[in-house]
């Protein structure tokens, strides 16, 4: 029997050195793939941060735009309120004149929109009682045969006149005044106002 135990013990010695030999393949194998799963990983974590980089820098530069455009935005409101608040200005600054100034501008409006000389002068209540003959003498004085009259009429407006004659009238009041110059002079206010 020792020479049948010698023979299985050498059996069992070939086959632990060929189970030794196969585990060291395959722990060789096992850490040659997860070599390569790892250069793997490490290449698609990459890909990941970078995609995620650009993500996050797209997302920052979009909202920089965003905040750049709402800024104009919000930046022009307040040029386009200062504006206005100029056109107000300026309206109620015509409107304080000296009565003598605010009538002498008023006849050159009138002057100006006049057609035959015999238009009716309409204006809102507080310029009749303050101007209203004095501006019918200044105007008749300005135009050839004129024969302006005073309405006992009057509208409601900030300043200014209208001319009536029939049923034709001719818008100078203030508001129409100012319509006019801010679609003209909006620009070179801006201009001055924000150089």
């Amino acid at each position: 029997m020792k020479g049948t135990e010698k023979i299985i013990a050498h059996i069992q010695a070939d086959a632990k050195a060929r189970a030794d030999e196969i585990l060291a393949q395959a722990e060789q194998q096992a850490a040659a793939l997860r070599e390569e799963q790892e250069k793997e990983a490490a290449v698609l974590y990459s890909e990941k941060i970078r995609a995620g980089v650009k993500d996050c820098e797209d997302s920052a530069e979009s909202l920089e735009r965003i905040a750049r455009m709402e800024s104009r935005k919000e930046l022009l409101a307040v040029k386009q309120k200062s504006i206005e608040e100029c056109f107000v200005l300026a309206q109620s600054k015509i409107v304080a004149l000296p009565d003598e100034e605010y009538a002498a501008y008023l006849a050159s409006l009138a002057a100006e929109a006049v057609v035959t000389g015999e238009e009716e002068i309409i204006l809102n209540a507080r310029d009749r009682r303050r101007v209203g003959e004095k501006l019918v003498d200044l105007v008749n004085a300005r135009v050839e045969n004129g024969r302006l009259t005073l309405s006992d009429e009057t509208r409601d407006f900030i300043g200014g006149l209208i001319l009536r004659r029939g049923s034709v009238e001719t818008n100078c009041t203030l508001e129409l005044q100012m319509d006019l110059a801010r679609a003209e002079m909006a620009s070179r206010i801006a201009g001055v106002l924000f150089a």
